[in-house]
This record gives C-alpha cells, structure tokens and sequence, in this order.
C-alpha cells in the first residue's frame, strides 16, 4: 500500500536528519507547497564551524537539560535552517507545511509563525507546552503522525 504524502514527506525528513552534526540528537525538516519540497533543514553547526563532534557538547558539559538554555548550543535547529535555506535561495515558504521529525520548540515555533508556515506535521513530541499554545492561538495546523 502506498503511503499518504505526509508519511512520504516525513519519510524525507526522516532521511535529511541524517546529515544531523549535532551529537545529542538528529532532527530534520522539509518545507512543502503543493507536494513539492521547497527546503531542507538538519540541525548543526553554522556553516563552516567546527562541528560539535569536535568541540564537544557545551549542554552536555554543563548538564544542561533537553530544552533550557538554547543559546548555550552552537547548533542551528533543522527547521531555522530550512527557513534560512529559503531565505537565501529566494523560495517563498509562506503557506506551506513542514514535516519535522521532532516537533519545534518554543523558538522555532515563533520563526515558523512569523515564516507563514500553515501546517505542521512532526512525528516525535517535543516537551514544549507555549509552542503548542502559540501554535494554537496562531491557527496553524498541528499534526504529529
């Protein structure tokens, strides 16, 4: 039996997770419009810098836990690189859905409402309350497969 296109696209993201850097966990997205990838995001390191499989992890080092303290990470989240991809390719995102294969935090929920994205499928649970009320409030579609 065929899959629908949401588990074909997630099987994507699923798929771009693996050029994941970031040694705590591998997360990836995919921009869609009309069922046409327009963008690809995997979170690590900005371009060019050491990845964190070098440097070593600073959360891990400090005991950070999994989502406080976001700006004590070198890493880029999967789905601001995919808006960043768009940004700089000039590829507009506005109404289209992400597939992420863990839904976004608190951050990348604010990026995503301001990005114009309508619809968001993921397929793991992030712990992130706020992103799922603002999510909500923004009327955009939350769906995890």
């Amino acid at each position: 039996m065929r899959p629908s296109w949401d588990e074909y696209f997630m099987s994507i993201a699923e798929l771009v997770k693996t050029r994941s850097t970031c040694i705590r966990r591998e997360v990836g997205a995919v921009i869609v419009r009309d069922k046409r990838i327009l963008t690809t995001g995997y979170n690590g390191a900005p371009s060019g810098l050491r990845h964190c499989g070098e440097t070593g992890c600073l959360r891990e080092q400090l005991g950070i836990p999994s989502g406080q303290r976001h700006e004590l990470c070198r890493g880029i989240h999967a789905e601001q690189n995919a808006i960043i991809q768009a940004a700089n390719f000039g590829v507009p995102i506005q109404g289209s859905t992400i597939y992420v294969t863990l839904s976004p935090c608190i951050l990348c929920t604010k990026m995503l409402i301001n990005a114009g994205i309508s619809r968001i499928v993921t397929k793991e649970a992030y712990n992130d309350e706020l992103a799922l009320e603002m999510l909500k409030e923004a009327g955009i579609e939350y769906i995890k497969l």
